[in-house]
């Protein structure tokens, strides 16, 4: 059965594409950061407990609805151990392990190609050849921009690639389980929910796993700030307004510029340099985007013009 959005799209998500792009990317950055100052499970711990106390008062005092029924309880619950617990956790032990923000970029930026094999099955969402081509050059282009580099730069370790396979995994699930199943949820009440579980796994397992160091340092909190505001919660309710308002295959195809983006923003604030290569990488890769964002325009056009859309 085909998930379908509750309301129509609000005018402000069609800026939400390339805020999501500036804002996770910058999140490998300050992610990398950070984690030179805390063992990984506590410091996503830490950052779960900051969010849920930033987010408690003006929940308190807004009053959002909540969830009508269990079923939306259990949803949101779903989502949150996917995305919070699962993707974040295996992605701060993929770059505690050894791999490079570049590196796990590179991997979970594989989503879209997972989502678009999966979407017609789970979630009856049709997939044209347009919009493969799209894919599969977005594929393309992100491997481009990383391999660029030498295999020093990238960090990689058999324990980073297998977190951040796991990473992957999960993230693809949250993707679809949300299209499947997401509801218009007010933001406070699902950011609470979420981060709420996010940090009901994490903390124990921190306990249970790490020495919990954490070293209080000014790095320290930038990384925490950026994380929590940028990342925590301005990235994640965007990612989940537009997947519950769009295609999921459309919507992650965006993670495909995720390693692009990350390598301009490391170039600009690291002074990392990039490769002719990777320039390259990167003009491929956005243009994959844009075959993969603009079918959903004209296949709605194609529906105004009482025409079917085809198979593209």
């Amino acid at each position: 059965m085909q998930a379908t959005p509750t309301t129509a799209a609000p005018r402000w998500l069609a800026a939400a594409p390339v805020l999501f792009l500036l804002l996770w990317s910058s999140g490998f950055v300050f992610l990398k950061l950070g984690l030179a100052y805390s063992d990984p499970l506590t410091f996503l711990a830490l950052r779960y407990a900051c969010v849920i106390g930033l987010l408690i008062l003006p929940f308190l005092w807004l009053r959002p609805a909540l969830p009508a029924t269990p079923r939306e309880w259990g949803n949101l619950a779903v989502t949150g151990l996917l995305l919070q617990a699962g993707y974040f956790s295996f992605v701060y032990l993929s770059l505690k392990s050894g791999l490079s923000s570049g590196g796990i970029a590179l991997v979970t930026s594989q989503q879209p190609i997972l989502v678009a094999l999966l979407a017609p099955v789970l979630v009856g969402e049709r997939v044209g050849r347009r919009r493969w081509i799209g894919l599969l050059l977005g594929v393309a282009g992100a491997c481009i921009v990383l391999l660029s580099k030498s295999a020093d730069e990238m960090g990689a370790t058999t324990g980073g690639i297998v977190f951040a396979i796991l990473a992957l995994a999960v993230i693809t699930a949250s993707t679809l389980w949300e299209k499947r199943h997401g509801k218009d949820t007010h933001p406070l009440t699902a950011n609470l929910v979420q981060y709420g579980v996010g940090l009901a796994v994490t903390l124990p397992l921190a306990l249970a796993l790490e020495p919990m160091h954490v070293e209080w340092t000014g790095a320290l909190f930038s990384s925490l700030l950026f994380l929590v505001v940028g990342n925590s919660i301005v990235a994640i309710s965007l990612l989940l307004a537009m997947i519950r308002h769009g295609e999921a295959s459309r919507v992650s195809a965006l993670f495909f510029m995720v390693p692009p983006v990350t390598a301009v923003i490391a170039w600009i604030v690291l002074g990392e340099t990039i490769p002719p290569l990777g320039w390259a990488g990167m003009a491929l890769a956005a243009w994959g985007i844009r075959m993969v964002m603009g079918q959903s325009g004209e296949t709605r056009r194609r529906r105004v013009a009482g025409r079917p859309g085809d198979s593209r």
